[in-house]
């Protein structure tokens, strides 16, 4: 049996236009202005080692789907060599009636996810009816904070002490933006939320990780201006608490919105060295990634399979290099009619467990990259302003990998490397290089590529 899920529990809230304007511009957290032509060539260089089973996760929406279903999707999952899953849970429909559990519902879901050896990352989310803090009248009462915050801890101290497998609990979802915060965002209310939260946590799962409910973008507030939630609760002593600090990335495409400003990796560079200095020890965006949707519009441009696809593996490869500590793409299957048009084809997997392009691609580059990446110097490129962007890695192996992908294609020339293989993850494609008396021709192309040498 399945819970039922309104049709907007899972509606993907892009920022008002104005807010997009602003991002475009960088007049938001700094970022520079909008430059003609490609961008600057950029060189990233990871931080920490990245072993993917620990580091990349998906979000999985289990409960839309009846067990069978599910099993293969955990399955799909296992066969990436991933173990991480973030799984949202609707306090109104898991308790519809104030002590009445639907664990009929969710002890076969935990099961399943503890027998496939998942790692757990769950989240409470929408008020039950009880406990809502809606006018009488209001037709969407989950989508109000609880009137009592105690009522919200105690029932996720119960959850977490029927279900000690799950690693991580998070304090509710993107309650930086009104629709998951009635009838306005509220930084106070959500910090009173999440202080009886973890307190309750602490008593009933200690060695549990408490996780900052994952704000929508950068923690943006739309009715309060430029004012950041997570900023807003720092002052208010957020960052004593040990949570991990969680946020949702979306933009446009895998460089940000304004591919010229690049404003996803400046906003990750300058925000991720303030909450490092502010004492942050775990950073995680807990969602990110794109619709596969055919239209009509919403939104988000008009990419298909192949366009997710392409996205996905730039995003990834950026992430790995930007001091994230772990995240979870956004998701791992498509959904039915209960979502919206857009909503219902974010998945790496069809309805039907069946894997679409962007699960190949992962799977392909999971493939060349192994189970771990140390940190690495990319080639020493000469190249003229492209927009190249290089990332260095070398495999468990010792074999080093070049990730690069540029605004503009075009064809460069490494010295030192006497032979490759370019490696195409999003198509599949292998090709042998031979360095020649001008060096190593390596083409490059606005999608990620692969180059392998020892």
């Amino acid at each position: 049996m399945r819970v039922e899920l309104p049709r907007r529990s899972l509606h993907r809230m892009w920022l008002p236009g104005l807010l997009l304007m602003l991002f475009a511009l960088g007049l938001l957290g700094g970022c520079s202005e909008r430059h003609p032509g490609p961008a600057e060539n950029l060189t990233l260089r990871a931080p920490r080692t990245v072993i993917w089973k620990d580091f990349l996760g998906v979000n999985a929406h289990f409960l839309w789907f009846a067990p069978e279903v599910y099993r293969q999707q955990m399955e799909r999952l296992r066969a990436l060599g991933l173990q991480w899953v973030r799984i949202d849970l609707h306090w109104d429909r898991i308790e519809p009636e104030q002590g009445r559990f639907r664990w009929d519902v969710l002890d076969p879901l935990m099961q399943q996810v503890q027998a496939n050896d998942l790692q757990a990352e769950v989240y409470l989310v929408g008020s039950a009816r009880y406990a809502s803090s809606a006018p009488v009248d209001a037709p969407n009462p989950d989508q109000y904070p609880p009137r009592d915050p105690a009522q919200y801890a105690q029932v996720l101290a119960q959850l977490a002490a029927r279900y000690p497998q799950v690693a991580a609990w998070q304090v509710w979802n993107e309650p930086n933006l009104p629709s998951f915060w009635y009838p306005r965002e509220d930084p106070a209310a959500y910090g009173r939320l999440l202080l009886a939260s973890i307190q309750a946590l602490h008593q009933a799962a200690p060695a549990r990780q408490v996780v900052l409910g994952g704000m929508a973008y950068y923690s943006q507030m739309p009715t309060r201006g430029k004012a950041l939630m997570i900023e807003a609760l720092g002052k208010g002593g957020l960052f004593a608490l040990n949570t991990v600090i969680a946020y949702h990335p979306y933009s446009l495409q895998p460089e940000g919105d304004d591919p010229a400003a690049r404003d996803f990796i400046q906003r990750a560079q300058q925000g991720h060295r303030s909450l490092r200095a502010a004492g942050v020890k775990q950073i995680w965006a807990d969602e990110w990634g794109w619709s596969s949707y055919a239209g009509p519009k919403e939104e988000q441009p008009i990419i298909g399979e192949r366009g997710q696809a392409d996205y996905l593996l730039r995003r990834l490869a950026l992430m790995s290099a930007l001091d994230y500590d772990r995240i979870f793409l956004f998701a791992l299957s498509d959904l039915d009619e209960r979502a919206s048009v857009r909503d219902r084809s974010y998945g790496l997997l069809d309805r039907n467990a069946t894997p679409k392009p962007a699960y190949a691609a992962l799977a392909r580059f999971l493939a060349i990259t192994g189970a771990r990446l140390e940190p690495d110097d990319p080639p020493d490129v000469q190249a003229p302003r492209i927009g190249l962007i290089s990332i260095g890695w070398r495999r468990a192996d010792g074999h080093r990998l070049w990730m690069f992908w540029a605004q503009q294609p075009t064809e460069l020339r490494l010295h030192g490397i006497a032979a490759a293989s370019l490696l195409d993850p999003l198509d599949g494609g292998h090709r042998e290089l031979k360095a020649a008396a001008g060096g190593l021709a390596v083409p490059v192309a606005t999608r990620l590529q692969i180059l392998e040498w020892r």
